[in-house]
């Protein structure tokens, strides 16, 4: 009934726990001093022929114990929402800096819409585990176990019924748990699909309404609803079932207790004093076990989401060299970068992409990856700005190992300019500034300059402050790419890799990104991924590539003499 890993989390704010669970057996505790004080004043009044004002210090007692009980149950509901927050907040912060060091690549195999709901909706989800079904676990054991420790101190049989009876109602909770369980697992699961096929049909609306597939994607978001309905109902009823069958069990217990107390009580075996304050704490002892069955439910959607995000926590990290973060702290005296016999594999070495590749790339120089589609260009890439690692081989700079430097460190001496580059929401500003973000505002207007941006910035509504978009909706795709290379501009890293960005750009706009890719290419060291080979040239090196494998290496014009793979490719796309 405890998810061990949820409840090594809840370690993170152990002292609130604590006091929570704390709380609650001070409730308990108060409730059998009501219940003392109750019964000892109506057996003074009633049966005592005592007058009001003669148990007034009895009746400012049960005021205070009432006025003590709703503080209580106020400070053990703060503390609760504060385990249940510093959780939610450790357990959000971790899953998303695994997500950062898993990468891009861990990123691109899962759906970015049910990565999203696990983040947000399914940490939240845990708030019920946490602030309610959790510290009521531990209630549950110490307020009935105290109050039947109080109840035989003054009638034992009362408190062997209390004790024999108590146990079916957890008993019960275990059978139906697995049933239940199940369900709240399946319902999850239906809504992160949900989730994230949302989320892919917003991304790819205009897609749908240019094929007019849109139509299609309502009925399967409905049907997907209606999926998620049934399983919700279904979960409902599981919880309304087990929560009739916990009232009947604790009614008909608390009954069975006020038949033998009232027979005892016919026949003089017991005191009426001490018969009222048994049936009056009856239904409290009963009462954080009925609360339990009603919070277990709360809780399950949490253990329900904490499978998917302990499955995301448990994915492995790509493996780093052993290399401490400080054995490199300066920056590489020489960018002269050499891959010695690299092999790397997707899927745990299911689907190799880099079968010992070596060549090097001398600092300055401006080096262009050809291949086919799927042979390892985008890998090396990838190696490069250390979102993976090499199963085998090295990557050396200026002669040391790569992992050397951190990552993050290493990552301050590389510019990246993919082919389709990412653009957040928010201004135009502070997408450049995303390379550098102490930069101050010349700093970027040059970069946009350098770029050929800052004149199409300028004629925006509101120039570099205009909100741009998720995803850079509000610009053309050649505006968003010479945004990425103001990007690289601001950056000013010695090391640039650029994967081709003047691909499926009209002639313009194409022009206008080769001047400034000269002009980001002029004294730094470059890797080029060519998707079109009349930009690669000019190249000081070509590297082809062919099934994760350097098939040949050279400038254009030597390569083009021999009867290889570039040849074909060259001739294929048209260039001899």
């Amino acid at each position: 009934m405890v998810d061990k890993r949820l409840f090594r989390e809840a370690k993170s704010a152990k002292v609130a726990l604590l006091l929570t669970v704390g709380m609650g057996l001070v409730v308990g505790v108060i409730l059998v001093g009501q219940a003392y004080v109750l019964a000892e004043i109506i057996d003074r009044v009633f049966l005592g022929g005592q007058g009001w004002t003669e148990v007034r210090v009895l009746v400012a007692a049960l005021l205070g114990f009432s006025a003590l009980r709703g503080l209580a149950l106020w400070v053990r509901e703060v503390t609760a929402q504060r385990v249940s927050g510093r959780v939610k907040t450790a357990l959000r912060d971790r899953l998303m800096a695994h997500i950062f060091a898993l990468g891009p690549t861990y990123a691109r195999g899962e759906r970015s819409g049910e990565l999203s709901n696990t983040v947000v909706e399914g940490v939240e989800a845990l708030d019920a585990y946490f602030s309610q079904y959790l510290p009521q676990l531990a209630t549950s054991a110490l307020v009935p176990l105290t109050i039947a420790l109080i109840v035989a101190t003054q009638d034992t049989l009362s408190a062997v019924v209390m004790m024999v009876t108590a146990p079916i109602i957890p008993m019960f909770m275990m059978l139906i748990g697995s049933i239940a369980d199940r369900m709240t697992k399946r319902q999850w699961g239906t809504l992160s699909r949900m989730s994230a096929h949302f989320l892919d049909v917003l991304q790819g609306l205009t897609t749908l309404k240019m094929l007019g597939r849109s139509r299609e994607q309502v009925k399967t978001i409905a049907d997907i609803s209606d999926q998620f309905r049934r399983t919700t109902l279904g979960v409902l009823r599981v919880a309304f079932l087990s929560a009739l069958v916990l009232e009947l069990m604790a009614t008909i217990s608390t009954a069975l207790i006020a038949v033998e107390i009232g027979l005892r009580l016919l026949y003089g075996k017991i005191l009426f004093r001490q018969a009222l304050f048994v049936l009056i704490l009856a239904p409290e002892f009963y009462m954080p076990l009925r609360e339990l069955g009603a919070k277990f439910h709360a809780g399950m959607s949490g253990t329900a989401a904490a499978q998917r995000i302990f499955q995301i926590l448990n994915t492995p990290v790509p493996r780093r060299d052993p290399h401490p973060a400080s054995a490199q702290r300066e920056r590489p005296a020489h960018f002269h970068i050499r891959f010695v016999d690299v092999h790397f594999a997707y899927e745990g070495g299911e689907r190799p992409a880099l079968r010992g590749v070596s060549f090097a790339i001398q600092e300055g120089q401006k080096v262009a990856l050809v291949g086919p589609s799927g042979a390892g260009k985008s890998t090396i890439a990838h190696l490069l700005l250390r979102f993976i690692e090499p199963d085998r081989g090295q990557i050396l700079v200026d002669g040391h190992p790569l992992a050397a430097w951190d990552a993050r460190t290493w990552r301050t001496y590389v510019a990246w300019v993919p082919q389709m580059p990412y653009l957040f929401y928010g201004t135009v500003a502070e997408n450049i500034r995303l390379a550098r973000p102490d930069a101050s505002m010349d700093e970027v207007i040059q970069a946009a300059q350098l770029a050929h941006a800052d004149a199409f910035i300028r004629e925006l509504p509101d120039g570099y402050d205009t909100l741009i978009g998720e995803r850079g909706a509000r610009l053309s795709g050649g505006q968003a790419q010479r945004i990425a290379l103001a990007r690289a501009f601001l950056k000013d890293a010695p090391f640039l890799i650029l994967d081709e960005a003047t691909a499926n750009l009209d002639p313009e706009n194409e022009a206008l990104l080769q001047d400034a890719v000269a002009r980001l290419l002029a004294g730094r060291t470059a890797l080029i991924i060519a998707h079109r080979l009349s930009t690669v040239y000019d190249a000081d090196q070509i590297v082809v590539l062919s099934q994760g494998r350097v098939v040949e290496t050279g400038t254009h014009g030597t390569l083009l003499q021999r009867e290889g793979l570039y040849r074909r490719l060259v001739t294929a796309y048209g260039g001899i």
